[in-house]
């Protein structure tokens, strides 16, 4: 259209001037024809070829960018858009893809990881529940007319009804930490004496697999730190508990504590059945477990490493974890000094 009445309004000069310099009527009205079809052609291709053609082109790149078909860097580059108003609307169109990629990115992986946690959430509540209806079940049609029967089905049923009690409590701890509900109540403490009486609770647990529980050589002494007290013992107790269950018998648990300037570093190490490197990185996950049949036998909900993980970070502080198969594991975890 803008093609069309650019090319009229050149015809009309042309027939205007073609009057003043007194042009025949058939000579004027073949130089209108020549000229308005000459005038159009070449407007027409110059609009096509240096304004339509890069139009097309950024809305091809916005919609191959929305649709995540391409990559922003390989959006064509246009020239000098300080000059250019069509380049400076394209190199806009390709400084918002790259600035929403990431944010496109990590939408995807936050999607992935919601329905992995509801699957896994499905999965770790189907078992005790399936248990529980089992145990009412077999009571109902007919075994809960024996005494002993009765007791030891009731018993199962309430050992996966605390499972379950277990697991929810775990998951609003969870999301109490992650959404700032519920905040650290910081004091100034001895992380040794805490520690001993971590391993004191946990005595009885670690003499059944005769494993020791004591502290590095030269590791003994007092150090006071600034955290919450529960919640570090929270975390302590979860890691001494896990190096138990998945250490050697008559092995040990030992703990340890470095001075790192203005943060300690505290250390729970086992020399039990170690974990492989291609588990490390998703450790701290909910419900990831390295060997399922194994970790389900020996309880837990598979939520307190992702607990301890989120108690640490409420601290600004960081946790990791190093581990060789078949000669132990060692989890790390600063604290600021007091």
């Amino acid at each position: 259209m803008l093609a069309l009445f650019t090319a009229l309004l050149v015809a009309l000069v042309v027939g205007i001037l073609g009057l003043i310099y007194g042009l025949s009527f058939l000579h004027n009205l073949l130089a209108i024809v020549l000229v308005t079809a000459l005038a159009y052609m070449l407007i027409y291709y110059s609009l096509e070829y240096f304004i339509y053609r890069k139009i097309k082109l950024i809305y091809k790149s916005i919609h191959q960018l929305k649709t995540q078909r391409t990559d922003p860097s390989s959006v064509p580059y246009f020239g000098d858009s300080s000059h250019d108003p069509i380049a400076a609307v394209a190199t806009d169109v390709q400084a918002w893809a790259e600035a929403r990629k990431g944010e496109i990115e990590t939408l995807k992986k936050t999607e992935e990881y919601r329905k992995e946690f509801l699957g896994n959430v499905a999965h770790e509540l189907k078992t005790p529940i399936f248990n529980i209806q089992g145990y009412v079940n077999t009571l109902l049609d007919g075994a809960m007319d024996d005494p002993e029967v009765l007791r030891h089905f009731l018993q199962k049923a309430a050992k996966s009804a605390d499972r379950i009690a277990d697991m929810v409590n775990d998951l609003e701890a969870i999301s109490n930490l992650e959404s700032g509900r519920e905040s650290m109540e910081l004091e100034f403490f001895d992380i040794n004496a805490l520690i001993k009486d971590v391993f004191d609770s946990l005595e009885y647990m670690a003499s059944q697999k005769k494993i020791i529980l004591d502290f590095k050589e030269g590791c003994n002494y007092t150090m006071i730190v600034e955290g919450d007290k529960y919640r570090i013992r929270q975390v302590l107790a979860n890691l001494v508990t896990n190096s138990i269950k998945y250490g050697r018998p008559n092995g040990k648990v030992l703990a340890g504590m470095y001075d790192m300037d203005e943060n300690m570093l505290i250390e729970i190490t086992d020399n039990g059945i170690g974990i492989a490197p291609e588990h490390l990185p998703r450790l701290f996950e909910r419900f990831y477990r390295v060997d399922k049949s194994r970790s389900r036998a020996e309880g837990g909900t598979g939520l307190g490493l992702s607990i301890v993980k989120h108690i640490i970070e409420s601290h600004d502080q960081t946790i990791n974890v190093r581990s060789t198969p078949g000669i132990g594991t060692t989890f790390g975890f600063t604290l600021k000094k007091g």
